[in-house]
């Protein structure tokens, strides 16, 4: 299947879209991909060394978790929508950051959906051996809930 850039499926606007492509969508799973270099998506945020530091890596999997939701609402004719992250678990690293002229992989599992809550096991890959893992906790605010928390002149 044909799958449109990530930051279609996002509320985010640069720079703050931080994966690119879109590989795989179902009930189940996303994975989403971003390239670490100077002239990518990344560049705002490497380091001098020009690596991604590695707690970039829960927003990745953030994001990765986003495309799943905005693919499916789309299925639904509903426009992405803004989520929340409410906090993530067993959340470990093998690299301190990600190395520059690396292809990171983000798969995002679906554990748990209840309503508005749901539950991710993520991992991020580099040539096909995982050097991030994570269980992330998201929540879906309604439009009611969003303006309670931010006003109606809020972005997304």
């Amino acid at each position: 299947m044909q799958y449109h850039l990530a930051s279609y499926y996002l509320p985010h606007e640069k720079p703050m879209v931080m994966i690119e492509k879109v590989h795989f969508v179902d009930a189940q799973q996303c994975i989403c991909s971003v390239e670490v270099n100077k002239q990518g998506i990344l560049s705002p945020f490497l380091n001098e060394d020009d690596t991604l530091p590695n707690f970039y890596a829960i927003e990745l999997m953030a994001q990765t978790i986003g495309v799943w939701n905005g693919y499916h609402g789309m299925v639904n004719d509903k426009k992405p929508t803004l989520g929340m992250l409410l906090g993530g678990r067993a959340i470990k690293s093998t690299l301190n950051a990600f190395p520059c002229n690396s292809h990171l992989m983000i798969h995002a599992n679906l554990v748990l959906n209840d309503a508005k809550l749901a539950n991710f096991e993520c991992k991020i890959m580099i040539n096909q051996e995982i050097v991030t893992t994570g269980k992330l906790n998201v929540y879906e605010p309604d439009e009611c809930e969003l303006d309670n928390l931010f006003g109606q002149q809020r972005f997304g």
